[in-house]
């Protein structure tokens, strides 16, 4: 069951900015890399659907998160059917986030109050998610699909739109500047935050700068 309100969820995404998009087979690195993504100022944090037994690995974080980072709110993600969110809702996730928009997992997360971020990749698929209930909607792949100009067309006619971009995003003042400009509520991002030879190394406090470094800038071209 999840530890914090669909309210709390959205509120703390909204606030902070950033989501961290993670996944790792070994529940040790997971641990070491959320916990240094929480050290430095991270509250939400996405755990990706990713490979063989990935449930396993959210259910044993979500309970080190649940004492270790409790303020921490832990997602998942890479969630394509409403089967896997409701595996992932039963072992704690706090929000569920999908590279496409699925009508029935809206089901699955409106019963439990749970906030559903699809993926979408034009106007048309993020009002038909809007619709549905989906408050905050994922622009995906954000590159691909327009950048931060497809983001401030969107936002001129439907100015109520709370859009996360996750895909061509990057912890540098030069991109973060471009994608809150446009108007975008948070980013999501990967693999520009968890650099392969710092993980194998594990060199934490490199994530752990990273993180607030992301985060001092959007909240700097938030004023």
């Amino acid at each position: 069951m999840a530890r914090f309100s669909k309210i709390r969820v959205l509120e703390t995404i909204s606030s902070t900015g950033l989501v961290p998009v993670f996944y790792h087979r070994d529940l040790e690195v997971a641990k070491k890399v959320v916990k240094a993504c929480y050290e430095g100022g991270v509250r939400a944090f996405e755990f990706t659907n990713r490979g063989d037994f990935a449930q396993d690995v959210f259910a044993a974080l979500e309970k080190y998160v649940a004492t270790e980072c409790p303020d921490m709110i832990l997602g998942a993600g890479s969630v394509v059917d409403a089967g896997t969110a409701s595996l992932y809702i039963q072992l704690g996730a706090n929000f569920i986030v999908g590279p496409l928009y699925n009508p029935d997992i809206v089901k699955v997360c409106n019963r439990r109050l749970i906030p559903y971020t699809p993926g979408c990749g034009s106007v048309s698929e993020i009002g038909y998610a809007q619709e549905a209930g989906c408050d905050l909607c994922k622009v995906f792949p954000a590159g691909n699909v327009g950048g931060p100009s497809f983001v401030k067309n969107l936002k001129a006619p439907m100015p109520w739109s709370m859009i996360m971009v996750t895909g061509a995003v990057e912890p540098t003042e030069e991109n973060l500047s471009a994608w809150i400009n446009a108007g975008v509520t948070c980013v999501g991002m990967g693999s520009n935050l968890f650099p392969a030879d710092a993980i194998e190394k594990g060199d934490w406090e490199i994530v752990t700068q990273k993180c607030r470094t992301a985060l001092e800038i959007i909240k700097k071209y938030r004023k």
